[in-house]
């Protein structure tokens, strides 16, 4: 009887040490949040994802190769997803890196970007998420986009 309860309680614990979730799991996860709602054209669950100042930019570099930064309201960009079929905006992110500080996260994500099943450009995103309330919310959100080299 011993052996079995014994044997019961290893098993029981290294399952649950195979499925603890760690504070940057629960940071991709949010992040990865983000990416299902514009897969799915969802744009509440777009919005469920930043909190409730965030920022959006992203680094254009304009023809006379001077960089310029374009700023979007989150709400603005959560409307143009909605709009969009479903599966038609399909962002392929890896993490880089993950790092915590208390109530702050960042994440390093290179990506590519498809539109309508087509490759359409490629850059990192770099995410400042804020824990609020129990969870983490996307607090500031830049990325850099180009055509190539994507690898």
């Amino acid at each position: 009887m011993r052996k079995v309860f014994f044997l019961s309680a290893i098993l029981v614990i290294s399952v649950s040490r195979m499925f603890a979730q760690t504070p940057e799991d629960s940071v991709k996860i949010t992040i990865g949040k983000l990416f299902a709602a514009m897969k799915n054209s969802d744009s509440q669950a777009i919005l469920n994802c930043f909190g409730d100042s965030a920022i959006m930019q992203t680094i254009i570099k304009e023809k006379n190769g001077d960089n310029q930064i374009k700023t979007e309201k989150v709400i603005e960009f959560a409307k143009v997803i909605a709009y969009m079929p479903k599966d038609a905006a399909d962002e392929r992110i890896s993490f880089d890196m993950v790092k915590i500080d208390g109530a702050l996260a960042i994440a390093w994500t290179p990506y590519k970007f498809y539109l309508n099943g087509k490759f359409s450009h490629c850059g990192v995103n770099s995410f400042q998420l804020v824990r609020m309330k129990g969870q983490w919310k996307i607090q500031y959100l830049i990325d850099t986009r180009r055509k190539q080299p994507c690898e």
